[in-house]
């Protein structure tokens, strides 16, 4: 099967050459963000070919991970494991476009609410507005920023 995915062939050379430069914070994290994208093309009831976007989709959720994991260690005292998280962190970092900033997010939430006209209905335009907003987001943002902008402007 040939790979399409430019974004796949780039993690496995990058683990090829973390390999051999006996990189094994970045071995393990690309072995394991790989398997993830492998479980992701078999999960459904036919095996697909992820395209870059898909893997873009499969590493946030795996970066997510890694800081919600950081902040349970930092929280519960263990810092070791805390310091692995984000190390892992910068690693799948490297895979994902640039983050946005947050001038940036609230610029593209401002536009969204004024194009769905969004601006006097409160909290009940939440969906419409995050439903503009997130495909231009993705991968770029997390989740949870973006949404809690969006609720700053619509006034909750």
């Amino acid at each position: 099967m040939v790979c399409m995915s430019a974004l796949k062939d780039r993690m496995r050379a990058d683990l090829t050459a973390a390999i051999k430069g006996r990189d094994g914070t970045r071995s393990s994290t690309l072995r394991m963000l790989l398997t993830s994208i492998t479980n992701a093309e078999v999960a459904g009831k036919s095996q697909v070919e992820l395209t870059d976007d898909d893997i873009v989709t499969v590493l946030s959720t795996e970066a997510k991970k890694r800081r919600e994991a950081a902040t349970a260690f930092d929280e519960a005292g263990r810092s070791a494991m805390a310091d692995k998280e984000r190390a892992e962190l910068l690693v799948i970092g490297d895979y994902l476009p640039a983050q946005l900033s947050e001038v940036e997010i609230a610029a593209i939430v401002t536009a969204a609410i004024d194009q769905t006209g969004a601006a006097g209905e409160g909290m009940r335009a939440m969906g419409k507005v995050m439903g503009l907003v997130s495909p231009q987001v993705k991968g770029k943002a997390d989740g949870a920023q973006v949404a809690a902008e969006v609720r700053r402007q619509l006034g909750a």
